[in-house]
């Protein structure tokens, strides 16, 4: 087996041009949150950030396709940023603030869909998550807060200090990668959340008090798992966060194949 490092693919965040702004801010940019990249570094991992093969650039891209990825990266790490669109799965947005970024949407789904279909390991996070799910088939809550009653806080001005307390299913691979402990605390920042689960997905974690689905997993092959959390921004040996290390131990090992 080769000894090179693994090479991880992270899917880009997409800032859109604002109406009648100058400089930077009327540009098309795409880019990736600092801390998942260093997280999965952490590993002694190169991080690749995909970008969208398709835009307003004025120089024109070349023959070069989402599909081409797969051949040179290992796995796929779909990181957090915006709202899935809920015209991804069928519905019109119930406010104007959460409409999403349909645009994202597509790009996302593609590359999930090509990893898939080479058969190269898959972890998605927060929105990831999310993306994962709505690209199986399956649908959101497009505010937790409007649309779960008995929801608990998800979201906060805190923003990456807030956490809530998530419990693993019976027989999930959470579960059994954590034995012995019945879940965690984990850093929230979502208002959406899953609602019905996609084809072949199966729930592997949920938050405490409400039962809002915080993890999923899709059952067989390629490895495809999906968390609601951030594992970021969870400080290597915090005494009150989950220590998410084997979680991306796992994830890398599926990468490099050791799990098949």
């Amino acid at each position: 087996m080769s000894r090179r490092p693994l090479r991880i693919g992270l899917s880009a965040r997409i800032y859109h041009p604002v109406v009648g702004a100058t400089g930077l801010q009327s540009k098309s940019l795409q880019y990736l949150e600092q801390s998942v990249a260093h997280w999965v570094m952490s590993r002694n991992v190169m991080v690749f950030m995909i970008p969208a093969v398709s835009g307003d650039a004025i120089v024109h891209r070349s023959s070069i396709r989402l599909s081409d990825y797969p051949d040179y990266l290992d796995g796929l790490i779909l990181q957090g940023g915006a709202d899935v669109s809920p015209q991804s799965y069928g519905e019109e947005p119930l406010h104007p603030d959460w409409a999403g970024d349909r645009v994202r949407d597509a790009y996302e789904m593609e590359l999930l869909h090509e990893f898939m279909e080479a058969g190269k390991a898959v972890l998605g996070i927060c929105r990831g998550a999310q993306l994962i799910n709505v690209a199986l088939g399956g649908t959101l809550h497009q505010d937790i807060a409007t649309q779960i009653e008995t929801a608990g806080e998800h979201v906060h001005g805190d923003y990456d200090r807030h956490s809530h307390a998530v419990e693993w299913i019976a027989g999930s691979g959470l579960a059994k990668l954590y034995p012995g402990e019945g879940g965690g605390r984990v850093v929230s920042i979502h208002h959406q959340a899953i609602r019905a689960l996609g084809r072949e997905l199966r729930v592997e974690a949920r938050s405490s008090g409400d039962g809002v689905i915080e993890a999923i997993r899709l059952q067989g092959r390629p490895y495809v798992l999906g968390l609601q959390w951030h594992p970021e921004f969870h400080p290597p040996g915090s005494e009150e966060l989950l220590d998410c290390t084997p979680i991306l131990d796992e994830f890398l090992a599926a990468a490099r194949g050791r799990l098949w």
